[in-house]
């Protein structure tokens, strides 16, 4: 019990270190990859590993939890000064975890869900989701590549939505929240914001807010934010009870206590005024990417990027995706491929 892990398991001790040399002599442009602070890291090697808290702060089902409800609490306090929410949940182990909750939380099965489709957990053909509700997605303007408010209004009124999620794994544009909340009235849905790649960029006030119109929100950690890998749920106190019931003990255990102690640490973080001048560079640098390639001739989706995502349709260049990230990687640089709007050809 008392050795180390080279001592003890030298081949995944060796594994790790080759994988640091990876991370060290590679360039990572994938988001959910973001390298966080070395606090951050700390905490989720801490000795919180192995404490289990079941429940919530003041109702665990078990003994010697003081100090994690202090950690819990701690979490929730700054999460919610944050993201100026009225509730926060910080005990979803993931972005995914979060969005069940929220759909258990709020629908019925055989409930509509109206989705763009862009992340798994929206209801994807092959998640729980989409064995649970009817799902109805929404898409891009064929001409912009952007948002078309006007149509999504009107398969809103085709379908009458129970909910509508709005967020994407790969919109390179800015969202602006207020159609949306239109629209979700209009129908009377419910409206949730999905800004798991996009809330670094909120919280430092270079992308619009979804909180003040979205009745929930949810996040992952560990992309712009920068923090561990882990899910955050804001909503409006109405909801409070609803949510926490859904992640614990519908749809989980006990909490990564770890990790809820590295989310604290990043909610501090990213209230740092250091943390904005982060976002603003990241911007920066990804439009300037963007120009370097559309100069190079290659064709960016939407025709450049608001935000930290860059989508390269590479349908004119003689090459998959597949094939160009696996280029990329082979020359230091970590990227992934993925679909691009109206796209015939089949996944590589």
């Amino acid at each position: 019990m008392n050795k180390s892990l080279k001592e003890s398991d030298f081949q995944i001790h060796n594994i790790l270190k080759k994988e640091t040399i990876r991370q060290q002599d590679t360039l990572t442009l994938i988001p959910s990859e973001n390298y966080p602070s070395r606090a951050v890291r700390e905490a989720e090697g801490s000795i919180l590993i192995d404490k289990y808290a079941e429940g919530y702060p003041g109702k665990r089902h078990y003994r010697g939890c003081q100090f994690a409800d202090e950690i819990e609490e701690l979490a929730i306090e700054r999460a919610k000064k944050l993201f100026k929410g009225e509730h926060v949940n910080v005990q979803a182990h993931s972005g995914t975890q979060a969005n069940i909750a929220v759909y258990q939380a709020l629908l019925n099965p055989g409930d509509t869900i109206l989705s763009h489709g862009g992340h798994l957990s929206h209801g994807n053909k092959a998640t729980l989701p989409h064995t649970h509700y009817r799902i109805i997605h929404y898409g891009v303007n064929r001409d912009s590549e952007m948002l078309d408010y006007e149509e999504i209004r009107r398969i809103a009124k085709e379908h009458y939505p129970q909910l509508i999620v709005v967020g994407a794994s790969a919109y390179p544009r800015t969202i602006d929240f207020a159609p949306w909340r239109e629209i979700a009235d209009e129908v009377e849905a419910y409206l949730l914001a999905d800004v798991a790649h996009i809330i670094g960029l909120v919280t430092a006030g270079l992308h619009p807010d979804p909180v003040p119109y979205a009745d929930i929100v949810t996040t992952t950690t560990q992309k712009t934010l920068r923090g561990p890998r882990g899910g955050v749920i804001i909503c409006q106190k109405e909801y409070a009870s609803l949510i926490d019931k859904a992640i614990f003990p519908a749809t989980q255990g006990g909490p990564f206590m770890h990790t809820i102690a590295a989310k604290a640490i990043c909610f501090k973080e990213a209230a740092e005024p250091q943390f904005k001048e982060y976002q603003a560079q990241v911007i920066s640098n990804a439009r300037e990417l963007a120009k370097t390639l559309m100069e190079e001739g290659f064709r960016l989706v939407s025709g450049g990027t608001d935000n930290h995502l860059l989508l390269i349709d590479l349908s004119n260049k003689d090459i998959t995706g597949k094939e160009a990230a696996t280029i990329l990687e082979e020359a230091g640089i970590v990227t992934n491929r993925n679909s691009i709007p109206f796209d015939t050809k089949p996944a590589s």
